[in-house]
C-alpha cells in the first residue's frame, strides 16, 4: 500500500487511461459483432465462414498484433489508437460468436407471429430479437469485458500508459509491490467493469428479474412440495 499512496497521482493516471482503452474496444467490438451475428444467423451458408474467421483472428498472439498495427494501419507506434482497434479486433472475435448464438436462441415462433401481425424486418430486430437476445448477448459481453480490461496491460510495452506499466517497471526496478499493486487495480477495473454491465443489463432487460424470480418462486414450491412444508 505504501507503493500506491505514495504514487497516488500517477497511478490515478494510468488507471484513467486504462479504463478508456478497455471500454472503446467494448463497445466497438459489440457495435460491430452483433450485425455480424445476425448475418450468420439470417444467412446460414455464411456462419461457418465468419465465425471461422472471428475465431482465427483472436488466435493472433496480442503483442505481435500490437507492433503490427503502425505498419498496418500507418500510425505511430506510441499512438493509443493502435490498442484500440487491436482490442476491438479481440472484442469483435469473442462477441461474433456469441451474438450469432443469442439471435439463433430466439423462438421461431415469436419470429413468426411478429412477422404475422406486420413487423418489418427491421422492426422486428430491433424490438423482438435484439431484447429476446439480450441476456445471452450481455453474458457474452461481460466476458468480451474481463478479457479486454486484462489485455490493455499488455499494451505497455509499446510505451502506451495504461496500468500495465506498473508490471514493467516493477521488473525494471525489481519492486514487486509495484506489481501486486497493478494486479489488484486491474482486477478492481475487472470486476467494476462487470457490474456496471450487470447494472445496464438491468436497466435494459428488466424482464429477466421476473424471469429469475418466477424461476426461484417455482424452486421454493416445489421444494415445499418435496418435503411436505
Amino acid at each position: 500500500m505504501s507503493f500506491l499512496w505514495s504514487n497516488l497521482g500517477q497511478v490515478w493516471n494510468l488507471t484513467v487511461s486504462h479504463v478508456w482503452l478497455a471500454a472503446l474496444p467494448i463497445v466497438i467490438g459489440f457495435v460491430v459483432a452483433v450485425p455480424i451475428g445476425w448475418v450468420a444467423n439470417r444467412y446460414r451458408w455464411s456462419r461457418g465462414v465468419l465465425l471461422t474467421v472471428c475465431g482465427i483472428l483472436y488466435a493472433i498472439p496480442s503483442l505481435p498484433f500490437f507492433f503490427a498495427m503502425p505498419a498496418l494501419i500507418g500510425t505511430q507506434i506510441l499512438s493509443p489508437v493502435n490498442v484500440v482497434i487491436a482490442l476491438s479486433v479481440y472484442a469483435l472475435a469473442l462477441m461474433a460468436r456469441t451474438s450469432a448464438d443469442a439471435l439463433a436462441a430466439v423462438p421461431g415462433d415469436v419470429l413468426q407471429s411478429a412477422t404475422a401481425v406486420g413487423f418489418s424486418g427491421w422492426r422486428r430486430f430491433w424490438t423482438v430479437e435484439l431484447p429476446l437476445a439480450g441476456p445471452v448477448l450481455l453474458a457474452g459481453l461481460r466476458v468480451v469485458s474481463v478479457s479486454t480490461v486484462s489485455l490493455v496491460s499488455v499494451a505497455a510495452l509499446l510505451g502506451v500508459p495504461n496500468l500495465g506499466f506498473l508490471f514493467t517497471d516493477s521488473l525494471n526496478r525489481y519492486y514487486p509491490e509495484e506489481a501486486v499493486t497493478g494486479i489488484v487495480l486491474i482486477m478492481i477495473l475487472a470486476l467494476v467493469f462487470d457490474l456496471i454491465l450487470v447494472d445496464i443489463g438491468r436497466l435494459l432487460l428488466p424482464w429477466t428479474r421476473a424471469d429469475r424470480r418466477t424461476r426461484k418462486q417455482g424452486r421454493s414450491a416445489a421444494m415445499k412440495a418435496v418435503t411436505g412444508a
